[in-house]
Parts: C-alpha cells; sequence; structure tokens
C-alpha cells in the first residue's frame, strides 16, 4: 500500500492495482482503488488501521518529518516500509525499478520505464529550437511560493521544452510580487489543488498585469496533482505543458494507466 498517491500511479502503470490493499484519504486514484479502505492520511496514517490490512510493504515519500516519522513508526511495528526521494526523472525512474525489484515485478517495473522514457523522448524531438521561454510556477498565492529547480516542477520545465524562471536550488522559493516583476516570466502556470485550493490565473489580478506571460494570454491554471506529484503523471505533465508552450490547446489530464 501507498502513502503517498504517486505510489499508487506506479503500481498501476506495472498493472499491480490488484495488490493494493488500502489507501489515504486523499487517494482514489486509480479509479479501482476508490473502495479500498482508508487508513488515514498521507503524513499521519492510523497505525492500527495499516497494520489491520497487513500489508506486505508500504511506499512513502521523503521529504516532510511527519511523513518520515509515520514510517518509522510503521518499521518499529515490524511492517516493511521503503521511502524514496524523488526530484527528477532519474529519481522517478529509480524508485519505479526499485518498486519492481520489491514486488518481484522487475520487468513490468521495465516496460513502465520505456514508455515514460519514449514519450518523454518524443516531446524532446519534438520541442522547437531557438531561445527556451522562461516558465513561472506558482505553486501558492497569498504569500507568493514558487518552485524552485529542486523541485520535479523544475524537471518537468525543462523535458517540455522550457527553464524555468526561478534560479535558486530549493523545492520551494518565497518571492515577493517585485521580484516576480523582475523575472518577466513569458509562461505563467499557477496550480490548482490542496496547496491552493483558491486558485486564479495571474491574467485575473490586477498586480500582474504588466507580466509578459498576461500580456500574451499565456497565464493558466492547471492541476496541482499533474505538476507537483512526482509520479508517472509528471510525464503528462511535460507533454500538456510542451503543449502550452507550442501555443496548441491543452488537454485534461490523464489518470493512471491500471
Amino acid at each position: 500500500m501507498a502513502l503517498y498517491g504517486a505510489y499508487n500511479e506506479m503500481l498501476a502503470g506495472m498493472g499491480l492495482t490488484d495488490r493494493i490493499v488500502a489507501r489515504t484519504d486523499a487517494d482514489d486514484k486509480p479509479a479501482a482503488i476508490a473502495a479500498l479502505p482508508v487508513i488515514g492520511t498521507h503524513m499521519r496514517p492510523n497505525l492500527e488501521r495499516v497494520l489491520a490490512v497487513k500489508p506486505d510493504l508500504v511506499l512513502q515519500t521523503a521529504g516532510r518529518g511527519e511523513a518520515e516519522q509515520a514510517a518509522a513508526n510503521l518499521a518499529k511495528l515490524g511492517v516493511p516500509v521503503a521511502v524514496f526521494s524523488i526530484h527528477d526523472f532519474d529519481s522517478l525512474f529509480a524508485a519505479i525499478d526499485r518498486i519492481g525489484v520489491l514486488t518481484g515485478a522487475q520487468k513490468r517495473a521495465a516496460e513502465l520505464d520505456a514508455s515514460l522514457k519514449k514519450r518523454l523522448a518524443a516531446v524532446a524531438v519534438s520541442a522547437p529550437g531557438g531561445k527556451k521561454p522562461k516558465v513561472f510556477f506558482e505553486v501558492r498565492s497569498g504569500n507568493l511560493l514558487a518552485a524552485g529547480k529542486g523541485s520535479m516542477v523544475d524537471a518537468v520545465i525543462r523535458a517540455a521544452g522550457g527553464e524555468n524562471a526561478v534560479s535558486l536550488d530549493k523545492k520551494l522559493v518565497r518571492l515577493t510580487d517585485e521580484e516576480l516583476l523582475r523575472l518577466a516570466p513569458d509562461v505563467c502556470l499557477t496550480q490548482r489543488g490542496p496547496m491552493n485550493a483558491e486558485a486564479r490565473s495571474m491574467a485575473d489580478r490586477p498586480e500582474y498585469a504588466s507580466l509578459p506571460c498576461v500580456k500574451n494570454r499565456r497565464a493558466f491554471v492547471v492541476d496541482e496533482a499533474l505538476f507537483s506529484r512526482p509520479g508517472p503523471g509528471s510525464v503528462d505533465a511535460v507533454e500538456e505543458l510542451a503543449r502550452i508552450l507550442a501555443g496548441k490547446p491543452a488537454t485534461p489530464a490523464r489518470e493512471a494507466r491500471p
């Protein structure tokens, strides 16, 4: 079972959905897991509920103290736990490979890797030449929070043929409005999801009217789960952003493959 939704996507991509025995209250995709027992939240799973479903393996993501402590508590109770740190496509493929080993599905993991890499290569081949557009990714509005170069979002931007407008090597970077205006990004993405539930396009906020992305009508609202959650969906995000950078219509986000 996964304490972070992206691992459900990886298991689904390997055709292992039927092995998932429970889910967190925030994760109901792929659709096949929606009826499974709920064991609490990503960072605060109910240990008794986890033990009740008797998992052979629990998957968790690194980076948040509470999440890692929950994983450590489960390990102390004798539950096998694997914790991964995924921040780019190399670490994503490494996690898929390792999960393949842990589940005895190495061949399926290799097939998923190959499929995702083929799609990334197709985007790279079709990317236009010349100067790369500067892309700003707004994680949270209000107290402006952006994705830096230490994030999976940065990997998505680069794979799609863009350049992160934020140059700091951090996952999250707090900025002032003045700093954003100075960056003058060509494309602005504002995520909508649990971290930014009241998301609005920068085009709808007068304080950003002078930004190139607003003047050129290239300010968009995107799905947080697709862009910010490292997993197979990150390749969907690359394809989506590549369409945006090419000036093509965006398409609805795809679910993890069964």
